[in-house]
């Protein structure tokens, strides 16, 4: 708190002597500040500034008392007016951006974050703040231009490594991003960490390590958004139909709109011959999502199971058509087509599925499944 009452002696220092009442609003504000009090600070500062309109100080801390209140309009607001006084004050830039930061608006952010970088390119927190920012807005290939030099300055910093890795994995390089984000994981034990390790190494097919991290996970913080939706992948892929029915009841608990917990549901069910449990969360995963070929592969494989074949081969045709290099559909659709006395269609998919194999294609949303 060593800036703030450096500001109290600058401002005290403004003050004259008759006005010792302003100085002492403004040192129950730090004090309430100080204690976490945000509400009192906050009115304590707007009092001050109607008698001092042009303190920067004040400004400053009022900003800084909305910001960790939520305000983040508000607190926008008060740092754009101490910058118009002090444009070149490192601080007040930096605390601009994180209220941008803070309140979602990214782009903001980012343009803050970076003309800071540019100012102090060794400043890790800002860099790593700056890469965040780049990766949650898409622009995944910027996020490891800033981070890696960053990594190479810190290479054992575990916020550079969170930043990096993730972005590693959004931008297809998964192999890499998963090394820094397990060393966050082990190191840093994160929940964050854990479930987005068990979410890249079940896109790469490997339930064992999935189901691992997806534990870590549940034990270090069973609330996190997400999770049980992604275990009840997990266990379902490893053939825990129990497990993965009660980690998806918990999902859709927490989330009715859960599109992966309904999808998963509905297959789960439909092996337990559950036909109208199965039905039900299929359609509503292809009502959340209508363009889903995984979500019609299920209604598909619903239609199959109550016998109706030519619904289900009108269904199989529409996931191929999305998605021809999914392999499981084209099993599915070749099968069918011989039920249906179609000999000369079943015996192309059954073509299909012969190159398919040679080739080792099981491209699709899920061709495990």
């Amino acid at each position: 708190m060593r800036s703030v009452w450096l500001a109290i002696l600058v401002f005290c220092g403004m003050l004259p002597a008759e006005e010792r009442n302003a100085e002492q609003i403004f040192r129950e504000a730090v004090r309430a500040q100080q204690s976490g009090d945000d509400k009192t600070a906050i009115a304590k500062y707007q009092e001050l500034l109607k008698l001092h309109p042009e303190a920067v100080e004040v400004r400053a801390n009022l900003g800084a008392a909305l910001s960790h209140a939520g305000h983040y309009d508000e607190a926008i607001e008060q740092y754009k007016a101490a910058l118009a006084k002090l444009p070149d004050n490192t601080g007040l830039r930096l605390n601009l951006a994180l209220a941008y930061y803070k309140k979602g608006d990214l782009v903001h952010a980012a343009e803050g974050l970076d003309a800071l970088r540019q100012a102090a390119p060794g400043d890790v927190q800002v860099t790593t703040l700056l890469g965040d920012c780049y990766s949650r807005l898409g622009r995944d290939q910027d996020a490891i231009a800033v981070l890696k030099p960053a990594e190479a300055a810190h290479p054992g910093d575990l916020n550079v490594a969170w930043a990096l890795g993730s972005a590693l994995i959004h931008n297809g390089q998964r192999a890499e991003g998963l090394k820094r984000v397990v060393m966050v994981a082990e190191q840093g034990h994160s929940a964050e960490a854990n479930l987005l390790a068990a979410d890249t190494y079940l896109a790469m097919s490997d339930f064992e390590q999935a189901h691992v991290f997806a534990e870590a996970a549940l034990k270090q913080n069973p609330e996190l958004k997400g999770l049980h939706s992604l275990s009840g992948r997990i266990k379902q892929y490893l053939g825990d139909f129990p497990g993965s029915k009660a980690d998806l009841e918990k999902a859709l608990a927490e989330n009715p709109d859960d599109f992966d917990a309904h999808v998963t549901m509905a297959a789960v069910l439909n092996l337990e011959r559950d036909v109208d449990g199965a039905q039900k969360h299929a359609e509503r995963a292809l009502e959340l999502r209508p363009t889903s070929a995984m979500a019609r592969y299920e209604v598909a494989r619903v239609q199959r199971s109550r016998g109706d074949i030519e619904g289900a081969v009108r269904n199989f045709e529409k996931v191929i058509a999305a998605e021809p290099d999914w392999l499981r559909p084209h099993i599915e659709l070749a099968a069918l087509y011989y039920r249906l006395n179609r000999p000369e269609d079943g015996q192309k998919e059954r073509a299909i599925v012969d190159k398919m194999y040679m080739q080792g294609k099981k491209a699709g949303p899920d061709a495990d499944r």
